[in-house]
């Protein structure tokens, strides 16, 4: 169903499949952050609770990311929404809620602001003013030398950092989503603050909720996913 997944220039992408309740129309994509993959150990948490309710999940890598093909270098937010939508072209009649965490929310503001394909939307750890993100990690790294988090396979470009500049922030862009939105953040994210996410959410115009998770670092370690896993299965079950 979900095999061989290409982007718009031929490059496939990873991506796991968690089957549902049989006959279930509703399926989360999910998609991860920079320097992540599908893989990420909060994102199998997530996948599992949601096919232990009944709802199928797709997890996949952006190009360049993972077990994806692409180069890693070229992998910016406005990239990553192509291969977002090339995701979508392969969704046919499902539900699909995106949920896409840190840069791959930022990625899910973006195509949810103009695709109607994406009828639910939930953002954890959601960065938001991608300049600020990259001008505070990586602004005095010089690309094209230097590694993000001296991750020696994750060299800092500059088409990426030029790409964070560019867009600035997805605040705007939230005003346009319309669709029902979750929020769900850990109150001790030092990656990507929470005010972020309250940013997004106060600019939100449709159905929302922030869901602060108490204790939670940027990637919901120390147990804290299960929390984010039963928040986000319980937001999706009340819909």
């Amino acid at each position: 169903m979900f095999d061989d997944i290409q982007n718009d220039r031929g490059e496939r992408l990873d991506a796991t499949f968690h089957p549902g309740a049989p006959g279930g129309r509703d399926l989360v994509v999910l998609g991860h952050g920079v320097t992540a993959n599908k893989d990420r150990p909060f994102l199998v948490t997530l996948a599992e609770a949601l096919a232990a309710r009944g709802i199928a999940a797709l997890r996949f890598s952006f190009s360049g990311n993972g077990a994806s093909d692409g180069r890693f270098e070229e992998s910016t937010v406005t990239k990553e929404v192509e291969d977002l939508r090339a995701v979508l072209d392969r969704c046919g009649e499902w539900r699909v809620t995106y949920a896409g965490h840190s840069m791959g929310a930022a990625v899910g503001v973006l195509a949810a602001a103009s695709d109607a394909r994406i009828e639910r939307l939930v953002s954890l750890a959601g960065m938001v003013h991608t300049k600020a993100f990259a001008e505070r990690k990586f602004g005095a790294l010089t690309p094209g030398a230097a590694c993000m988090w001296d991750k020696p396979e994750c060299p800092l470009s500059q088409a990426y950092m030029d790409d964070m500049r560019r867009i600035g922030t997805v605040v705007d862009q939230a005003a346009r989503v319309r669709v029902p939105w979750l929020f769900v953040h850990g109150d001790a994210d030092t990656v990507v603050p929470l005010q972020d996410s309250v940013d997004a959410f106060e600019r939100a115009p449709g159905p929302k909720e922030l869901a602060p998770v108490e204790g939670a670092d940027h990637v919901f370690s120390g147990g804290t996913d299960a929390e984010m896993a039963r928040v986000v299965v319980e937001w999706l079950d009340a819909g």
